[in-house]
């Protein structure tokens, strides 16, 4: 990972804070956010190495892809190395820093393929159309349960056939037995990235009522109550999955 400046380093939740507040996506998550994500969620450069090796696989031409939750752009750079560059990519995010940001990185990276950037709100009805992969990389997490299904119908819908959703999600464990260690070895892996007991304790505190996660069982099931035949998984580490989806063609 290349050296960041302390400004892009995640210090967000470094000092005691009286009263912590919901997490946002705003200024302050922005401009750390990169390196917030690689500490904090494990083999994240490989999840967007099978990302695009994945999506590479089943765009067609002439079709859209589409990443919900763009944030900052990693995935869209990363599906740009495999993707033919006459294939329009549209990033959606409801944070316009985390879109401004996006914008300078992708120009930064040399896009020349045509791209555009929405502000929008994954709870409302999303102009999808034409698509032939559409990314929801640790996004629907922060969906409102009451929307995710609402969500995920909206994507399939927007889906040509023989589509793919690619979906990775923090999830629980089916059971709380194994949940309790899963999350006990998940803040293990912050602390070898150099988390303090104080950030750990006071980011999960900032995150409750914002990330909420579903069991993977769960997930699969509203895949396929929005209308998805084939779902499989494709990376699990402990708490951490990937999902495909496939519309029928």
């Amino acid at each position: 990972m290349k050296n960041l400046g302390n400004e892009h380093l995640d210090q967000v939740f470094k000092d005691e804070i009286t009263k912590v507040s919901d997490f946002k996506f705003g200024t302050t998550v922005v401009n750390v956010f990169d390196d917030m994500v690689s500490r904090s969620v494990p083999y994240y450069n490989e999840m967007q190495r099978m990302l695009a090796e994945i999506a590479a696989d089943h765009v067609k031409e002439g079709t859209f892809v589409y990443d919900l939750g763009c944030s900052t752009g990693t995935t869209l750079i990363g599906l740009d190395q495999l993707i033919p560059s006459d294939i329009r990519f549209i990033g959606i995010d409801e944070s316009q820093e985390m879109l401004d940001k996006c914008d300078v990185k992708l120009k930064e990276a040399g896009f020349v393929r045509p791209y555009d950037l929405v502000a929008g709100d994954l709870h409302q009805q999303l102009p999808i159309s034409n698509g032939s992969v559409v990314i929801l990389c640790l996004t629907l997490q922060f969906v409102r349960p009451l929307y995710r299904e609402r969500l995920l119908k909206n994507i399939y819908d927007g889906l040509n056939p023989g589509g793919v959703l690619l979906l990775v999600e923090k999830v629980l464990a089916e059971s709380s037995i194994f949940n309790r260690d899963f999350i006990k070895y998940y803040y293990n892996y912050k602390r070898r990235n150099h988390y303090s007991e104080l950030e750990i304790s006071q980011k999960r505190e900032a995150l409750e009522n914002v990330l909420i996660p579903y069991k993977l069982s769960e997930n699969m099931l509203l895949l396929k109550e929005a209308g998805f035949a084939d779902c499989e998984i494709f990376f699990k580490w402990y708490n951490f999955s990937g999902m495909i989806a496939h519309k029928k063609s």
